[in-house]
């Protein structure tokens, strides 16, 4: 056993109170601290009705793209006439059809699933970067946190729908099998790769502002290493303000992916998108209105879910707003 794996260990026999028979005052702080934050927020959130509305369609929207055929009345999505070519809805399909004839609203529930997938996908891989690397960088400092931090201000140059236009564009001419088809995975992580740069720095001012406290210098003072204080001192108590941009980062990353299927470079034919029905039914909106209507109300209403919970939590989670 190695000199730092012993005080690994002494770190936590001392955290459990098997070695002084108390627990530790760092361990004592940080779980007092975290069970505060989280009792006070769910306080909050129990009376803020935006964040049960946001709850709600947040379930109803995940539910429907996991089990899609229970919202789409046993229509088929890809069973079409050209004769039902446009026709208003009606009655038997509240949706209409869709330019090639197909149930309009099937299409738009089996929808949900690609645009949750890619939100979903591309939030994490935003996360891993995004906190990895401004932990790093605050927690080490110095010349550590300049080259990352000049790292985060190149990809800061490049806009989140420019960047991620442009990789999908040469994505296809490049051997590179994830982006060189243009599916689900390749739009989540060009979204991912422009899109990671805030994550990294709240994380960054979050270990900033902790790393000096007093329960971790008496962790470090136990012999633990950086990982371990990295990990069970410092992040539990940066992971308010990133889950807040989680939460809302995900409905603007749905929004991202519609408007780059909708400009061509997401998403293509077979894949059932809302952003491709927009753009199919632009050029049909004087005669057949509701073929950019239905999909962009729910295109709203999933975007909308997302970023009122990140509002309620955001105000939750904030001190001086429940004061």
């Amino acid at each position: 056993m190695t000199d730092q794996q012993q005080r690994d260990l002494l770190h936590d026999e001392v955290e459990a109170g098997t070695t002084t028979g108390l627990a530790s005052p760092s361990v004592d702080v940080t779980s007092a601290r975290q069970n505060s934050l989280w009792s006070d927020a769910w306080g909050s959130l129990r009376r803020n009705v935006l964040f049960w509305i946001g709850a709600v369609l947040t379930v109803l929207f995940a539910v429907m793209a996991v089990f899609p055929q229970l919202f789409a009345r046993g229509q088929d999505p890809r069973a079409c006439d050209l004769a039902n070519s446009k026709a208003l809805p009606s009655a038997e399909h509240w949706f209409g059809y869709d330019v090639q004839g197909c149930d309009y609203m099937a299409n738009v529930v089996y929808g949900a699933r690609n645009s949750l997938i890619i939100g979903i996908v591309a939030v994490l891989v935003v996360l891993v970067l995004g906190v990895l690397v401004g932990a790093l960088a605050g927690y080490f400092g110095g010349w550590t946190d300049g080259i990352l931090s000049r790292l985060t201000d190149v990809f800061y140059a490049l806009p989140l729908i420019l960047g991620a236009l442009v990789l999908l564009r040469v994505g296809p001419s490049t051997s590179i099998p994830i982006i060189n088809t243009r599916g689900p995975g390749a739009v989540a992580l060009a979204l991912a790769l422009f899109g990671w740069m805030t994550a990294m720095r709240l994380v960054r001012s979050q270990v900033i502002a902790v790393k000096s406290s007093d329960y971790v210098a008496a962790a470090r003072a136990m012999g633990a290493s950086n990982t371990r204080i990295l990990v069970r001192h410092i992040m539990p108590n940066a992971v308010a303000p990133v889950l807040v941009y989680t939460t809302i980062t995900i409905g603007v990353l749905i929004a991202a992916e519609a408007t780059l299927t909708y400009l061509g470079v997401g998403l293509q034919r077979p894949a059932i998108s809302w952003g491709l029905q927009i753009a199919a039914g632009q050029d049909s909106i004087r005669t057949a209105p509701h073929l950019v209507l239905f999909p962009s109300i729910v295109l709203t209403l999933t975007v909308m879910a997302f970023i009122m919970m990140g509002d309620a939590l955001r105000d939750a989670l904030d001190p001086r707003q429940r004061a």
